[in-house]
């Protein structure tokens, strides 16, 4: 028995440790993109694409990993992602110019991508339904304490190092990371080979590769751009047809018959506003404080920082209490928290201190550790085993597109708001206002899921399991 959980928890050590460093790389950019542009002459446009091509590659990589899942082994995926992502980061850190430096970020993303599917269909397959809440509470940990810790980290180093630094911290951690897989993963999934099918992987990455693009592109350019419009239109015609090819197959690449499992439309919908609203904050309250404020980026990200660090030191006792009562009202809970937080967030003016802003976030927080890994354990705990990769493929996947989608037009309300609002002399900080406007959207979306979250069944994840 000790064997047993020794092995239990080196794997859980390793996937822990590879998926943190991986969703790191996402935030990890933002607040270095002024220095990369200073040394390499490029624009800021230029630039947001070593943010955008991370998130666009990791997003096209999330689908296919079901079925990569299903074909390969726990440790030969682990060790090649985790050996593609370390690669990327070595380029990315040598990078003489900003096409090598955008091809690590590529190379890096394509390993990022495979690590948080694997590691939740790794929990999911280990653990027992009653201990699933706790296993999922780390990954809770993982998801929002990364994303969060990223720009502080990048602001910190940025100002006394070079912003090359920042993917030789990585690198080392990712080396360790693989060596003490050769030497202690053992195999979890089951591998069952499924044919490649390779119209399904072309389709795929076109049909979310092309909204994600869509998206960001509209949230940087406008939704008239020519590129945006396009993008979309190729997207959402290659999603169709993939679609419509996964539900002919008998062993599709992603199976969307995950849906019809009770409630697990509703969770997934949930999720995606609340990751949503999460990415939406993140990216809202940095520009109102660095570019209407007057604070630093390394500010910025300091006024973020206790906000994760309570979903991180929350995750895990979170975990243990889903075991004992189900999701609801954990859910239901949290979004309302969530709501009001962000409800209050639209009020931000020029007499707004740093401090209130760190209060209200943590506050926020906190409703988003009650949410996040709890809807999406209570979804996952739907499905049979031979599903779960696809359930959690088809979380993740769902979660990138919400982000794309929500920072798109967040921006967009924003900036269009603090344009009209110029043209009104009656509205003294048009800018300010924009911002104000973008979160009472944030707020009426939480306040839709807060909605739907009566609709989650209050029984425990015991009970939830379906017969096959």
């Amino acid at each position: 028995m000790e064997k047993t959980t020794y092995k239990q928890s080196t794997i859980v050590a390793l996937l822990l440790a590879g998926t943190f460093i991986a969703i790191l790389n996402q935030t990890l950019m933002i607040t270095a993109i002024p220095p990369v542009m200073a040394e390499m002459d490029i624009t800021a446009n230029s630039a947001q694409w070593l943010t955008t091509v991370f998130m666009l590659v990791n997003g096209i990589m999330i689908p296919v990993s079901a079925f990569l899942l299903e074909r390969f082994t726990t440790r030969q995926l682990f060790i090649t992602a985790m050996s593609v992502f370390a690669f990327g980061t070595l380029v990315a850190g040598l990078a003489p110019n900003f096409e090598l430096l955008l091809l690590g970020r590529m190379i890096q993303s394509s390993g990022a991508g495979v690590m948080l599917p694997l590691m939740q269909t790794v929990f999911l397959m280990m653990f027992p339904v009653h201990k699933r809440g706790a296993a999922m509470g780390l990954v809770g940990l993982v998801i929002s304490f990364a994303p969060a810790i990223g720009p502080a980290l990048s602001g910190w180093v940025t100002e006394h190092y070079s912003w090359r630094v920042l993917f030789f911290i990585i690198l080392p951690i990712a080396l360790i990371d693989i060596l003490v897989a050769f030497k202690a993963l053992r195999n979890v999934t089951e591998v069952t080979r499924p044919k490649v099918d390779v119209l399904s992987i072309i389709l795929s990455s076109f049909g979310f590769g092309g909204l994600l693009f869509g998206f960001t592109n509209a949230g940087n350019f406008g939704w008239t751009e020519r590129n945006t419009l396009l993008s979309l239109a190729i997207g959402v015609v290659a999603l169709t047809l993939f679609i419509t090819r996964q539900l002919r197959l008998t062993h599709p690449m992603l199976e969307f018959r995950v849906f019809k499992y009770s409630f697990f439309p509703l969770a997934i919908l949930i999720g995606m506003i609340t990751f949503m609203g999460l990415i939406g904050a993140e990216t809202l309250i940095p520009l109102f404080m660095q570019n209407m404020r007057g604070f630093t980026a390394f500010e910025a990200g300091i006024a973020i920082l206790p906000g994760a660090l309570i979903t991180g030191i929350l995750a895990p006792f979170i975990g243990r209490i889903f075991d004992r009562i189900g999701a609801r009202w954990l859910v239901i809970t949290g979004l309302a928290i969530i709501t009001v937080s962000s409800f209050a967030f639209t009020d931000l003016g020029p007499g707004t201190t740093m401090a209130s802003i760190t209060i209200l976030y943590s506050v926020r927080m906190l409703g988003l550790s009650l949410v996040m890994m709890p809807v999406s354990t209570a979804a996952l705990n739907l499905l049979p085993k031979r599903l779960l990769s696809h359930g959690a493929a088809m979380d993740n996947t769902m979660k990138m597109i919400a982000a794309s989608v929500g920072t798109a037009i967040l921006v967009t309300v924003m900036t269009t708001t603090a344009e009209s609002a110029a043209q009104k002399p009656a509205i003294q900080h048009p800018d300010m206002y924009g911002v104000n406007i973008a979160f009472i959207v944030v707020a009426v979306l939480s306040l839709v899921s807060l909605i739907i979250s009566f609709f989650i069944k209050n029984s425990k994840p015991a009970q939830e399991m379906p017969q096959e």
